[in-house]
């Protein structure tokens, strides 16, 4: 094998190359006042920073977040409709704590109960939804946890659609990140209604909880939570330039207190990384010597989109280290893996992937192939161990 090596400032500017740093002076992540808290970029999972990130905590309200990702999912494959009505039972009316106010016996729309869910926090609404859609709440918060698998959270269980206190109900910040960010991702149009600062329902008028969205611009969810047991937390997302990020932050003392340290989290993440996309799939970024076949050259690239998130002023610092074989034989489809790429920042490997072939290579005629077989008999490209 024959190692090739590629620095990314050469692959992009041109300039001359660069050498890797050893380290990378970054100021310490905020001391926040809470149990536990995350930040993470949405759109690579990158950490930025993390405190008992992993520790399982009453989620309150938060759970919310995934009885609307329910909704959307049953949406998505079909099953139900926003202009759906749906029957208000005894059992959603009574439903203690946080409101939409909801009537018993009456009929309220899909799209009314989910803005009941996001913008009003409606414990209700989360009920009335989960008994359309399972047949009974218990039934509702196993799809909760089938969805929770789905997704990669690991250390979270759901036992009602609205976060009211249950000891066997708990998630982690890591987990609720990791639903906020499948959200985002998988469902924009419903994570548009988190933005929303109130909602009117049966003529009573009642504000987001995230009062973040009032403070910073770049603010547009997600959603508070509050209970004795799980104090006052907040997931929150922003972007900025094209960078998102998300913070949840758990166990606070006040609803003051999860809107300073949500955004402490978030001016740290913004003042100290940067997000760019590095490659584009299609773009050949080496061209390798192939033998049997119609053409003499093979141009490898990467299948898909390179998005990394490092820390702010070290781009021209990111080593890229491709590794192919010294020459292919035909004959290649297009999107064959050929070889590796790595890309490294002070001495640390923060993206490992695949190479392809960017283009299909078929067999030559035998005279052909006989001329390469010779050749490469006689003279055979060097090959590193």
């Amino acid at each position: 094998m024959r190692r090739i090596g590629l620095v990314l400032a050469a692959l992009i500017f041109n300039p001359a190359l660069v050498g890797a740093v050893s380290s990378i002076p970054l100021l310490p992540p905020p001391n926040l006042q809470a149990s536990s808290y995350l930040l993470i970029d949405a759109n690579t999972n990158r950490v930025l920073a993390k405190h008992n990130a992993r520790e399982r905590n009453a989620p309150a309200s938060l759970t919310k977040i995934m009885t609307g990702y329910v909704v959307a999912e049953e949406m998505r494959r079909g099953r139900l409709g926003p202009e759906e009505n749906v029957q208000i039972s005894v059992k959603a009316w009574r439903t203690g704590g946080s409101k939409m106010f909801i009537r018993e016996g009456t009929q309220v729309q899909v799209a009314d109960l989910l803005k009941g869910v996001i913008i009003q926090s409606g414990n209700d609404a989360s009920v009335a939804l989960a008994e359309h859609i399972a047949g009974s709440e218990d039934q509702f918060a196993d799809l909760m946890n089938q969805q929770a698998k789905l997704l990669g959270m690991q250390d979270t269980e759901f036992r009602n659609a609205t976060g009211l206190p249950d000891e066997q109900h708990y998630s982690t910040a890591w987990d609720l990140a990791l639903l906020t960010r499948g959200l985002i991702q998988n469902h924009p149009q419903q994570y548009a209604l988190y933005s929303e600062k109130s909602y009117t329902f049966n003529n009573i008028e009642q504000p987001n909880r995230n009062r973040l969205l009032w403070r910073d611009r770049s603010v547009d969810g997600v959603k508070t939570g509050f209970t004795n047991a799980a104090g006052y937390c907040l997931v929150a997302s922003a972007e900025r330039n094209g960078m998102r990020l998300i913070s949840v932050v758990l166990g606070t003392d006040s609803d003051e207190a999860r809107m300073r340290e949500s955004q402490k989290l978030l001016s740290y993440g913004f003042r100290n990384y940067e997000t760019r996309a590095l490659y584009q799939p299609g773009t050949a970024l080496q061209e390798q010597p192939i033998y049997y076949g119609d053409v003499e050259s093979l141009p490898l690239g990467v299948a898909e989109e390179v998005v990394l998130t490092f820390p702010k002023g070290y781009y021209k610092d990111i080593q890229a280290s491709i590794t192919v074989p010294a020459y292919f034989e035909a004959p290649v489809q297009r999107g064959d893996a050929m070889g590796t790429i790595e890309l490294s920042l002070a001495d640390e490997v923060i993206y490992s992937g695949s190479v392809v072939a960017l283009a299909a290579v078929e067999e030559a005629g035998l005279l052909s192939r006989f001329g390469d077989y010779i050749y490469l008999m006689f003279d055979q490209p060097d090959a590193d161990e």
